[in-house]
């Protein structure tokens, strides 16, 4: 099949849209957000609203739909929140518990990144250095000047360049000691810890190009805690691992380590309770969630 929409004005979207049922009670208003968030991007946030011959849901308002889309934005802002204090924390334990063990130089030999094979340890490699040679961080230019005979960074300044994704490349090419003894400081498994840092990867990358959060059906799914060990995430509430709700608690267990003060879980049911007025299961919350011990 052949595409063949054509592009239309904003005024021509406007009619599109009044055509296939929205009931549009501010034209002036709607152009103007339609001018700023493109008609494509809060199709997501109508989709649930579509019937099968395109045509939306009687009484279907443009401010029901930008409450989705505003409820999404703000969540996304929460959630890059959490993930950068979780990313710091982890940075640290994982840094010094290696440089502990192998020095400040010890992730130049791939035999200390036993987890990943010569290729990725290679890369990983090569993306630090490049990092560094275009990095315009003052500690790295005064590291070059003050150590000139040194043609790499110690892994304590290296990680201050990486990215989520390189830091979880290393933590999941660690040892498996090393991943035991960072993980155990959060009170899970190794294989736990590498399975919430490869979700909340992905999630931060949803998250840095603005995509959506709050219907969307997980890519990569994060492991839930055993039941035996830890039955906080199945009683009274079960956690289910295929939407935000599993997101949100993950990164609420990892707070109350890393930021055991942080207001965060109120401002997230802050935010929920602001906008009451749209369903939480699209969100994978179940109807009990404020039970879950987690959340208390």
């Amino acid at each position: 099949m052949k595409y063949n929409k054509t592009p239309l004005t904003f005024d021509q979207q406007i009619d599109l849209l009044i055509s296939r049922g929205l009931v549009v009670k501010d034209r002036k208003s709607l152009l103007i957000h339609l001018n700023n968030v493109s008609y494509y991007r809060l199709s997501a946030y109508w989709y649930s609203f579509r019937q099968d011959n395109d045509m939306l849901k009687p009484g279907t308002t443009f401010e029901v739909i930008w409450r989705r889309y505003t409820l999404d934005r703000q969540m996304r802002l929460l959630v890059m929140d959490a993930i950068e204090r979780v990313e710091i924390a982890v940075r640290t334990q994982l840094t010094n518990m290696f440089t502990l063990k192998y020095g400040p130089f010890g992730h130049l030999n791939p035999a200390n990144l036993p987890r990943i094979d010569h290729d990725r340890w290679n890369d990983l490699i090569r993306k630090i250095r490049d990092e560094a040679v275009h990095s315009q961080e003052r500690f790295v230019e005064h590291y070059n000047q003050k150590y000139a005979e040194e043609i790499d960074l110690p892994l304590w300044m290296a990680v201050e360049l990486m990215t989520f994704g390189m830091l979880f490349t290393f933590f999941r090419g660690s040892e498996s000691e090393i991943k035991r003894s960072v993980a155990a400081v959060y009170g899970i498994s190794a294989e736990v810890l590498e399975s919430w840092l490869h979700c909340l990867n992905q999630v931060r990358n949803i998250c840095a190009h603005h995509g959506r959060l709050w219907n969307k059906v997980l890519g990569v799914k994060p492991a839930i805690p055993r039941r035996n060990k830890h039955p906080q995430w199945y009683i009274p509430v079960e956690v289910k691992n295929d939407r935000l709700f599993s997101v949100l608690t993950l990164l609420r267990y990892l707070i109350a380590y890393v930021a055991p003060l942080s207001k965060w879980p109120n401002r997230v049911e802050k935010l929920l309770a602001d906008y009451s007025d749209i369903p939480l299961m699209p969100m994978g919350f179940p109807e009990n969630w404020k039970d879950c011990s987690i959340w208390k």
